[in-house]
């Protein structure tokens, strides 16, 4: 678990660990910051799959942009869900690197957008996600799913938090610009349930359910977190 991943990746106890706890009041506002910009207007789903600690949808390479004065790049998208409530879209820099592994190695290499999920009424554009959830039960299971767009699952605000972190899995990459937005989206119990199903295991093994697959918060060891809105 993740108190032991420092033996296997010594970056795990480095200056820029992700996830944090974002204090809002200790976030600076920095009127530099410009608006998200989020355009996955092209933005087609290949696969859905499950890598053993999370769901994960991949798209097609896209010139689809993500864009702030932290980062104007052509990007590749990566949908990863965690279930301390939260969804990860992973930007990678395809203008500036020829992969994802390569782009993850760079300290410039992601922008993460993180979004909160909230217990709510039901988010309908979700359903489409948590309706393929069955075909990836298992570890290492991997499905074909097409024509999903990742702009359902923004909220209306596109307020957000930055500072400069890493993967918050294996192998922990200082490579990531996190843009946290403000305002969470709503999702339903039962589609919840949905991702509750889901297993670390593969399907010879025990079965262990997928819950607590997060990594506690890190240190800020320094590091400032700037606000695009004023508290």
């Amino acid at each position: 678990g993740p108190s032991e991943w420092h033996k296997a990746y010594p970056i795990a106890q480095g200056n820029r660990q992700s996830p944090i706890d974002i204090d809002s009041a200790q976030a600076v506002y920095d009127p530099s910051l410009q608006p998200l910009v989020i355009s996955y207007e092209s933005c087609t789903s290949l696969s859905i799959s499950n890598t053993g600690h999370s769901v994960m949808v991949e798209f097609e390479d896209t010139d689809d942009r993500t864009e702030t004065t932290l980062i104007t790049s052509i990007t590749n998208l990566i949908l990863i869900c965690y279930f301390s409530l939260k969804l990860h879209l992973v930007h990678w820099n395809a203008r500036k690197y020829a992969t994802f592994g390569e782009a993850a190695a760079a300290p410039d290499g992601l922008a993460v957008v993180g979004v909160f999920l909230e217990i709510g009424k039901e988010h309908v554009s979700m359903n489409r996600l948590t309706d393929a959830l069955y075909m990836v039960k298992f570890k290492g299971t991997k499905a074909q799913f097409r024509g999903f767009n990742p702009k359902c699952l923004l909220p209306m605000s596109l307020d957000y938090w930055t500072y400069l972190g890493s993967l918050t899995t294996p192998p922990l990459n200082e490579s990531v610009t996190w843009i946290v937005l403000k305002e969470p989206i709503r999702i339903s119990v039962k589609q919840l349930e949905k991702f509750r199903m889901l297993l670390f295991t593969g399907e010879e093994d025990q079965r262990i359910q997928m819950a607590n697959n997060f990594r506690p918060p890190q240190p800020l060891k320094g590091r400032i977190v700037r606000a695009s809105f004023k508290a």
